[in-house]
Parts: C-alpha cells; structure tokens; sequence
C-alpha cells in the first residue's frame, strides 16, 4: 500500500473520514438489476494475505476474509470481528489475547479455531514474502492456541498492535488449505467474511456472492457485487463515461476529480481522509547511483512540490513535507525545514561538497497506472533542469512485476503510494523506514529501529509525538525516501446505487456489503 494500509485503542487518535463531497438523487440509468459493479485501478496482487501488502488485495481481503478486530466506518478504534473480545493482559503491552467468537465459521461451514488464527500468523512470518505484510508484525515473536483463546506474545511493548490485527494483513484462513510454508496459488480463497469469492480473473474481474452465514460486525451482504481492474486512470474514466461500472473508486483521472462538483448530473460523490502519500524511493545499497547520500539531498533539495501538486494533479493533491501526512498526530515538516523552497544552489553545493561529478545518472521506476507517468516526467524536468542529474523512466505496466523489481534493486529511485492500514504514525514510519521495511531498498538506521520500539510503547499516542518527530527529522537528513504529496480519497456513484460513502473511510477497509440498489 500503500499502498495500503487499524488504529490504537486507547489513543484517542481522529482521523478525518467525514464526507465531504455531494451525493444527490438524479435519474436512473436502467443499471439497478444484479450485480452492483465496482470499477478500480487498484489490482489484486496475491489472494492470499501471506503475500500481499498493497491496497487492491488488502481492499478485497476486507470482504472474503475476517480479521479478529475491524473499524467501523467513521471510527478510529478496532471493535470485534471474529473475535468475541480482545485485549492486553498487564500493562507492559507486550502480551495480547482474543478470545473467539463461538458462531464464526468459514463459508465452506468449518468452524474458526484458534489454531486457524495460529497458523494464519504463523506463515505470514515463515514465509516472510517481499510482497507480504510480515513488516507489520515486526513486534510478534509468536502465537500460542488454546481452546478458543489466542495469545500474542511480543518482543517489545506495541500500542499498535490491536490496529495491525485489525487489517488485510491479519485475514484468518483456513489452516487445511493455505500452505504452512509456501502461498497458495490455485486462484481460490476461502474465509469467513461477508462475501465468497465466486469467479477471480487475474488483472481483470473478481465475482463476489453474499456470504449468509457471515457472524461479525459487518452487515450482512445482499447484493453480489463485480469488481472490474483497470490498467490506468483513463480506461477507469472511460468505463465509468460509458456505463460500465456503477461504482468509481481509485483512481479517477486528475482532471477528473478536479472537476467534480456538487451540480454535475449523473454523479455522486465523496472526499474523505486524506491520508494517501506519494514518495520517491531510493536504492541505498552499495553500487546503485542513489546510495551517495547526497545525491538523495540533492533531490529533497531541488523537489519542486507545489509544482507537481498544481500542473500533475491539478490541485487534487496537497505537498507533503513528511513521511507522515497532515491530520494524522505527531505530523511535522522536517523537509520544508531543511528545504523550504526548490534550490538549485543547494543541491550543487551538496554534489561539491561530496565530490560527486555531475551528471548522476538515475533510472526512475514507475507503476504505469493513475499520473505516476506524467508525474515522472515533471520530476525528470525538474531534476535535470539543474544540470545534476539525468534519469532514464523505467515504466512497469504490472503491479505484481514492479513489486518483484523493486525489491530485486533494479531501480536507483521508484515512486510508490502508501495508504494508511490505521491512522497513526508508526504506520507511515515503521514499515517505510523501520527494519526490513516493505519498501526493500536497503535502509537501516539503528536510531531510526530504537525511536520506532520506544514510540510503540506508548499507550497514550500522544506521549509519542516528541520521537516521532525526532524520527521524521532523522529520515529528512538521510532521505532514504522523499515525500511528494498527500491526497484525499474519492468515490464516485450512480444513483441507483446506495451505500457508497461508507465503501471507503481512509481506514484501509473496503466495505462492498454496504453497496445495494435503491
């Protein structure tokens, strides 16, 4: 994510979800009859939690799979899922225990254990997949079942941890058919949440039935929904302007959603969060281009953000000067500190300084999906307009292949998204800059690991703002990765269609059960 991708129970922390956008009745299209269809660029990477952390599998995980806890819509705080209840034993946070719902069941009928639960975690660590979700759970040292109680015991205290189980990370399968060892690879999947997985294309189409036998907070599910990929934004717009889909959600072209307004016919819409970051990543291993530190200073330096947000994104964006995005606390600016404006001057001085000769060759990799490619191109003018630097596009049309090249180092640079999985700090921090981080380009600060520990360890969020933003300052001087921008998140509706302002909150859970026809 996150690309996704939770929350702490007693932090208090608000998120802004409230909609903001304008839904409206306007004629119907003559669509209101089965399956309600849901359009997206957001593809699917794996079917199995084990090997997925980005946010079109995390968005399908919410509806074929339970996790212990969830968040409602509007919501900052985990409640039951699966479980019954759920929290710390003692006050040192490092030992957390659920106990099991009694009625959930799979929907092939199985009743959930906590050896299920067990081994769902289990292999998440054993099989430890670049593109999977084990950074989450960097705290958990192991899982232990008894009857219908699970316990988790951790290495270090982690106020976060209700929020990490609340997630696509922490879906339950079934322990007799998800390998212990190894993902599951038959393009099935079997849980327990409010939908079956009926018919999966890959890259293409995902088929979704409700499933009757759900116990958990959702509601039940009573219309089947199909979920349609698309390979980029105008192909989204094309399929929405053409009927195809009732449903728009990530993401609409920048014009697009700059032009949506409260008078357009034919349309609903909503504005929420604002929790989404795009970042520049850098390849700090020995022998890429970008590993020289300050080559990757004179890129924060030069970075031209109000420019990217303006002519890119038509003012859908807002800059970000920090790994971790405004409105969520402990939020700072440690880039705009140490770089205020664009500088040119700056960014020489630095390559003299090091004794790096101009120009510095650098290959950019890019998702071919949404503006990441206009937006390479505005970064590539501006960096080589000084004179510094000249960068080859390496665009990846797949998602699945830039994960797999990114985390092979075939980049000195990438631009990645992240969505939040809870809205909190640590989640912009811990997987981004933290050990083994998800973004697999060769970062480590043993600072860095001891602030993420300590920030963990507070139950009160806010007793944490002063490391977080020791930390934010800390990853400004390395620039290991260089924020660009923060937006907000947007869907748009027909209007046979109800339920679709609580598809998606900025909570990291897509709810497609609350989509149903007038």
């Amino acid at each position: 994510m996150r690309s996704v991708r939770s929350k702490i129970i007693a932090a208090g922390l608000v998120l802004g979800v409230a909609g903001v956008g304008a839904w409206q009745l306007l004629p119907e299209d003559g669509s209101g009859r089965g399956a309600v269809r849901v359009g997206t660029s957001d593809v699917v990477s794996s079917l199995d939690p084990a090997g997925a952390y980005d946010a079109g599998s995390w968005a399908l995980f919410s509806n074929i799979y339970q996790s212990l806890l969830t968040v409602k819509p509007g919501s900052d705080a985990p409640v039951p899922d699966a479980a019954a209840s759920c929290g710390f034993v003692g006050q040192k946070l490092t030992t957390y225990r659920c106990e099991l719902r009694p009625d959930v069941k799979f929907a092939g009928g199985r009743t959930i254990t906590a050896e299920d639960v067990k081994h769902s975690f289990d292999r998440i660590k054993a099989i430890n997949s670049d593109q999977g979700p084990a950074p989450l759970f960097n705290t958990l040292e192991s899982v232990k079942a008894e009857g219908r109680t699970v316990t988790f015991n951790l290495s270090a205290g982690d106020a976060t941890f209700p929020f990490k189980i609340a997630t696509g990370a922490a879906s339950i399968v079934d322990k007799d058919k998800y390998p212990a060892k190894a993902l599951r690879e038959d393009g099935r999947a079997d849980g327990s949440g409010p939908y079956t997985l009926a018919a999966y294309k890959a890259g293409t189409s995902v088929e979704l039935t409700p499933n009757s036998s759900y116990k958990g907070q959702g509601k039940l599910a009573h219309t089947p929904v199909t979920v349609k990929y698309f390979k980029d934004s105008q192909q989204l717009d094309q399929a929405w302007n053409a009927h195809r889909i009732d449903v728009a959600h990530r993401d609409m072209p920048p014009a697009v959603l700059a032009g949506l307004n409260p008078g357009m016919k034919d349309t609903r819409y909503q504005a929420s969060g604002g929790s989404e970051i795009r970042s520049v990543v850098f390849n700090v291993r020995p022998g890429s281009a970008a590993a020289p530190l300050a080559v990757r200073q004179a890129v924060a330096a030069v970075l031209d953000r109000p420019k990217v947000a303006a002519e890119v994104h038509m003012g859908t964006v807002t800059p970000l000067y920090s790994l971790v995005p405004a409105g969520i606390a402990g939020h700072s600016t440690p880039f705009f500190d140490a770089y205020p404006a664009p500088n040119g001057a700056t960014a020489k001085k630095l390559f003299k300084d090091a004794g790096i000769t101009a120009p510095v060759h650098l290959g950019l990799g890019v998702n071919v999906r949404g503006a990441n490619m206009p937006e390479a191109e505005e970064l590539k003018r501006q960096l080589e307009s000084t004179g510094l630097f000249q960068l080859t596009i390496k665009p990846v049309e797949q998602w699945s292949d830039f994960q797999k090249a990114y985390a092979a180092g075939e980049f000195d640079a990438y631009t990645i998204g992240w969505i939040a999985d809870f809205p909190d700090a640590d989640n912009f921090i811990a997987p981004l800059v933290g050990v083994d981080s998800s973004m697999n380009n060769g970062f480590s600060d043993k600072r860095v690991d001891e602030l993420i520990t300590r920030t963990q360890s507070h139950s009160e969020r806010a007793d944490a703002a002063s490391d977080f933003r020791e930390v934010q300052k800390l990853v400004a001087q390395q620039a290991p990765m260089v924020p660009i921008w923060q937006k907000k998140d947007y869907v748009m509706s027909r209007e046979g269609v109800t339920g679709a302002q609580f598809l998606s909150d900025g909570t990291g859970v897509w709810r497609l059960w609350e989509l149903d026809w007038l």
